[in-house]
């Protein structure tokens, strides 16, 4: 049998906070957490956020993570991220394959949210 993928990994200096805005602010649920952080999503492949305590983990710490959500209705979702004080690298932008934008955790790791490409949707959400 191959091997399948069980995690993705974020690195971040504080898990408490990073709980509260991956569980709370983008309402991922948690499946498991311990002392390694906190394993987010209920079925593989999970991400995990995990505290950066070696040299190596920090040096992880505030990148591009290279992971992309599918958010259906992405315009209502960045608005909610909005209020909730989220920063935004890019906002929603209207692409060739659907709408895209580029939000960071508050230690800086990057993810991009998408949504399909929906006839008649409109460039941004208008926030700035």
């Amino acid at each position: 049998m191959p091997p399948t993928l069980r995690n993705i990994a974020i690195f971040v200096t504080d898990i408490e906070r990073a709980k509260v805005f991956y569980r709370d602010v983008l309402g991922l649920p948690v499946a498991r957490e311990g002392s390694f952080g906190a394993e987010l999503l209920t079925d593989p492949p999970h991400i995990g956020i995990h505290p950066a305590q070696h040299p190596a983990a920090k040096a992880l710490v505030g990148r591009e993570t290279g992971l992309t959500f599918h958010v259906p209705d992405l315009l209502h979702y960045c608005e909610r991220l909005h209020e909730h004080g989220v920063r935004f690298i890019n906002e929603p932008t209207k692409q060739p394959f659907g709408i895209m934008a580029m939000i960071a955790d508050p230690d800086g790791n990057v993810l991009a949210l998408w949504e399909e490409d929906r006839e008649g949707s409109e460039n941004v959400s208008g926030k700035r």
